[in-house]
């Protein structure tokens, strides 16, 4: 879905016949501005997205940012102005707020879990814990707060998990048959295997052909000893009940990757209004 599909499917939900509040009490071409204002600090994220919905309903309202994408923020500063019809600012109001305060929100704590373990090689990714139609934005919102997509969707990157392996019956045969399927339909995928314990590991090293191993809920020692098994050979993952509380003595263990469904999942919405005034 293009961002142009997106709003204009997030606009008929919102509209729909038409918004009757706007449309009894304002009268049709009346000019006003519109002002951001933001409310609490954190990461500021999507302001680019408010940009296209306003110009979406009206291509020429007058758009003035006053931050950018991945600005930090404080409580009392504005984001930006926009003049436009009145009509198209009131229509298009919640969706540019609830982009903008579910991305910031996301953005924020992401970089919460960069900024733990800054000075580790470990980054932090993202997962597919996601909002159904809004992932795009929400794994646009990860980058801004300093973090990575995993991947998009299932399409992109070929990651066998657990239930993959157990349906196929052993990690030998999930990695066969997948290089061997990646052949047979000429695919070029990054090819991911989740591992639960060190002789999942051992039997990965020994098939080979993969690009990255995860390591789905190992305790920091055993991480440390899976990597040293490891030696380079493949990229790190680590997975699975890690928190802010405890990341630094994941990242300590050298693992490349720390992938961490929390930063989309449990992402507190800023707190951003929109008011807007006659000009």
């Amino acid at each position: 879905m293009t961002t142009q599909e997106f709003i204009a499917a997030a606009l008929l939900e919102d509209v729909g016949r038409g918004d009757y509040s706007t449309l009894a009490s304002i009268p049709a071409g009346t000019k006003g501005k519109a002002v951001l204002k933001i409310k609490e600090g954190g990461i500021l994220a999507g302001m680019q997205v408010a940009q296209e919905i306003f110009h979406h309903l009206e291509q020429g309202a007058k758009f003035t940012p006053y931050k950018k994408d991945g600005d930090a923020v404080k409580d009392g500063e504005t984001a930006f102005t926009v003049e436009a019809s009145v009509h198209t600012i009131l229509k298009v109001e919640r969706l540019v707020l609830n982009c903008m305060q579910r991305m910031s929100g996301i953005a924020t704590l992401t970089n919460s879990y960069v900024d733990k373990i800054k000075g580790y090689k470990t980054k932090i990714l993202d997962t597919r814990k996601t909002t159904p139609l809004f992932r795009e934005f929400e794994k646009q919102a990860v980058r801004i707060g300093g973090g990575y997509n995993l991947r998009m969707g299932l399409y992109d990157m070929i990651m066998l998990k657990d239930n993959h392996i157990d349906f196929c019956g052993s990690i030998e045969q999930a990695i066969k048959k997948t290089n061997e399927y990646l052949l047979a339909n000429n695919l070029d995928l990054k090819i991911e295997i989740e591992t639960r314990n060190l002789d999942d590991v051992r039997r990965v090293l020994e098939t080979g052909n993969v690009y990255r191993i995860m390591l789905d809920n190992y305790s920091p020692e055993l991480l440390e000893e899976a990597i040293e098994m490891i030696g380079g050979r493949y990229q790190t993952e680590a997975s699975g009940g890690i928190n802010l509380d405890n990341i630094l003595s994941y990242a300590r263990t050298g693992v490349d990757y720390i992938s961490c469904g929390a930063i989309t999942n449990q992402a507190v919405s800023m707190d951003l209004s929109l008011k807007a005034q006659l000009v």
